[in-house]
């Protein structure tokens, strides 16, 4: 969702679609995966789950530090965008953060799993799970990158940028210390 909206604030809602979409079919794996037997594999084996955590954390607090040492400037501006960077660049940035949130395996090997009944066929089940899965999730990402698009008018000034990428940075910084320690 942040991701979400810091492109809708930086390249706008429109090009923002490409990122979505990357995301989504991550989320469907991260979940469908779930589901499948992800869940016995990290009960049986918690040790990978502790290295998705402080995988997790780490990028978080790096996340944070390079928006800390951010110089007020927009992290990518219009032109820019259009020009450097492209629609496969942006969904695989999406399927990338999709895959590698330790926190989205966590919810959906805790929650997908219970869902099945084994007396009904899969297939169905699975399928409808993901559809409710996916469309929330898409209509989570249009909010937030619709609102970030809305935030890029108050955000042009730079001292106004600066004080935002230091609030989110330090919030991105203790979510990264609370996810590998918490």
């Amino acid at each position: 969702m942040t991701l979400a909206m810091s492109l809708g604030m930086s390249i706008g809602l429109k090009r923002t679609f490409a990122m979505m979409i990357g995301e989504l079919l991550g989320v469907a794996i991260v979940a469908l995966s779930s589901v499948i037997g992800v869940a016995a594999i990290m009960v049986n084996h918690p040790d990978i789950f502790m290295v998705f955590k402080y995988v997790g954390g780490t990028y978080l607090g790096y996340l944070g530090i390079q928006m800390w040492l951010s110089r007020g400037k927009m992290a990518l501006s219009k032109t820019e965008c259009s020009v450097t960077i492209s629609n496969r660049a942006l969904a695989f940035q999406g399927f990338i953060t999709a895959i590698a949130n330790p926190k989205g395996w966590a919810f959906f090997i805790a929650l997908l799993p219970p869902f099945i009944n084994q007396h009904y066929p899969l297939i169905p089940q699975i399928s409808v799970l993901l559809f409710i899965i996916l469309s929330l999730e898409f209509i989570c990402l249009i909010l937030y990158a619709s609102g970030g698009n809305t935030l890029r008018k108050f955000l042009q000034k730079s001292d106004n940028v600066k004080l935002m990428n230091r609030i989110a940075g330090s919030l991105m910084i203790g979510v990264g210390i609370w996810l590998a320690f918490g």
